[in-house]
């Protein structure tokens, strides 16, 4: 039987993996998706970290070991750290043959700078030189929420030859200032005869929660409506994530495909690859893989939950859909603002609830690595 999963690769789209957990890189499973599905990356993030650390037991026994360390005991923040950095050097690790037969283009692990300095370039700049130094593998990537502040470190990583997740994206316009900052940095690199030929870097541009936001706007409008207008309306709903993100990769197409950037591809360069996070389906009404078929264009990447991806092994029909029917997403766009729902304030509110999503859950992470600390010490003392 044919696996839909392989197929998304043959038409030059990577499959990566929105998933991590200690559990899966010992017992081979991270192993059978790279064999089996042909996966070509991972992508983690504080929620996902949260479930893996929070949710289960399996962490437990490596808590007790770093605390050995006393420093450790004062710092959950590092403490967190220090389990993350050894989750994604083991995946990297098994991704490593990705990375070379891919000649540096796949087989990267990210790994995510505090979400609470979202808002401070400098900060994070420092922690995401800090992060990529103790993973220390030449595979991983630096995922940095791209707000206003996160352009310019999005600029500086890369000058400083940092491979970047550009995360949190859900404008076109902010997707281009991304774009650009990462071609400046190269340009750096460049202009001080520094290598730029296994530097990679991909745009993480969210999907699922633009529809989830916009249906709801739109349903109070339909609500408002009577005759054709409320069909009209009605006929936008879950269409709209999918025209953003077509719109991202007609600004890709123009972005990399130009002189200027010509110029950087006789170094070598690589083009930041535009990602689509968030394409689990969380809608029942809409298809489980809505967000894998109609996104499959040549040079980009999907990055997928476990559930996303077994359905889209079972049943995912494969060709290649993103550029089709472009003038349809642009009227459905033009429509969105005709009634009254500008699409740049809707990506400001899911930029801001995004962040302040990973915040949250960054939050209850710590606080749950103090809950084991705290047991810890009780246990001590006991003893």
């Amino acid at each position: 039987m044919s696996n839909p999963l392989l197929e998304l690769g043959e038409l030059n789209q990577s499959v990566w993996l929105d998933n991590i957990h200690r559990d899966m890189l010992h017992n081979g499973e991270l192993s059978r998706l790279i064999n089996r599905d042909g996966l070509k990356g991972v992508t983690s993030n504080p929620t996902i970290f949260q479930k893996a650390i929070a949710g289960s037991r399996t962490y437990d026994a490596a808590i007790m070991r770093l605390l050995q360390d006393p420093a450790m005991l004062a710092d959950s923040r590092r403490l967190f750290y220090r389990l993350a950095v050894e989750d994604i050097q083991k995946a990297a690790d098994l991704l490593r043959p990705v990375y070379d037969n891919s000649h540096g283009r796949d087989g990267y692990v990210s790994i995510e700078v505090s979400p609470d300095l979202a808002f401070d370039s400098q900060r994070t700049i420092a922690e995401a030189k800090q992060l990529f130094a103790e993973v220390n593998r030449a595979n991983c990537m630096i995922k940095v929420p791209c707000t206003a502040a996160g352009v310019p470190v999005v600029e500086a990583l890369t000058a400083a030859g940092i491979n970047v997740n550009a995360t949190l994206l859900f404008s076109v316009t902010r997707y281009e200032e991304v774009a650009a900052a990462y071609i400046r940095g190269l340009e750096q690199r460049v202009a001080n005869k520094l290598p730029i030929d296994r530097l990679a870097s991909v745009a993480s541009f969210f999907i699922s929660r633009v529809d989830s936001l916009v249906d709801r706007l739109l349903e109070d409008k339909v609500a408002q409506a009577s005759g054709k207008d409320k069909n009209r309306i009605s006929k936008l709903k879950g269409t709209i994530a999918i025209a953003n993100a077509k719109m991202a990769y007609r600004s890709y197409k123009h972005l990399f495909f130009t002189k200027r950037f010509g110029d950087l591809r006789q170094h070598g360069a690589q083009t930041q690859r535009l990602l689509w996070a968030s394409t689990g389906t969380k809608n029942a009404n809409y298809s489980d893989v809505l967000y894998i078929e109609e996104l499959i264009a040549p040079d980009t990447v999907n990055t997928m939950p476990p559930a996303t991806m077994d359905a889209f092994r079972s049943h995912g029909r494969v060709h290649t859909t993103l550029e089709e029917n472009m003038e349809v997403a642009v009227f459905a766009l033009d429509t969105l603002q005709q009634c009254g729902i500008a699409i740049n304030i809707v990506t400001d509110q899911l930029e801001k609830e995004g962040v302040k999503a990973f915040e949250e859950s960054f939050a209850e992470l710590l606080n749950a690595i103090e809950r084991k600390i705290e047991q810890a010490r009780t246990a001590n003392k006991g003893s």
